[in-house]
């Protein structure tokens, strides 16, 4: 069986972008392309080339991620600055005034702005009041006997609890209902 060079399938991608096959180019130039020396000179250049190709894309990417990484917060902050921008103002007003009533309106007023950022980038209160015990979201830290609510049902929430997605971030500490004695 007669040897035959091993040509790289020629595509019709590679001829609309004018290349042509390794033996047409190899005739082009006048070389015999059926010498094996010279195709194995040619396809370990191939190769060299391709694995250098492969490893400056493994280097771009990972470049690429680790920007992704550091800079992933980016819009979380920008969001909160205005928070804080507020929080400052608030402080500075307290200084000034005595009065707590217009204090307490500023807080409130920030805290909801504080929950509308957090809501913007998906980090949800979690619904614990009324609802049934959940361990996946909530963490018992004290259980009361109750003759209002049925058995396992959160009563009372120490500390809310959120979630960014689906994953919990912080669980709610509840207070969960018992059977009375």
């Amino acid at each position: 069986m007669p040897d035959q060079p091993m040509d790289e399938p020629f595509t019709i991608e590679d001829a609309i972008a004018g290349k042509t096959s390794d033996a047409a180019a190899a005739k082009e130039a006048g070389a015999d392309a059926s010498d094996p020396a010279q195709r194995v000179e040619e396809l370990q250049n191939r190769l060299l080339r391709s694995q250098a190709e492969l490893e400056n894309f493994r280097k771009r990417i990972r470049r690429e991620m680790d920007d992704e990484r550091r800079f992933a917060e980016l819009p979380l902050l920008t969001d909160l600055l205005p928070v804080l921008d507020n929080i400052d103002r608030a402080i500075s007003a307290a200084e000034k005034t005595s009065d707590a009533g217009s204090l307490l309106a500023g807080f409130k007023m920030l805290s909801g702005q504080l929950r509308g950022v957090l809501e913007r980038h998906n980090c949800k209160p979690i619904e614990a009041q009324g609802q049934p015990f959940d361990p996946a979201l909530h963490e018992a830290i004290m259980q009361q006997p109750s003759a209002d609510h049925p058995e396992n049902t959160v009563t009372g929430v120490a500390q809310g609890g959120f979630t960014l997605h689906d994953r919990v971030v912080r669980p709610a500490q509840v207070i969960v209902s018992s059977k009375p004695k």
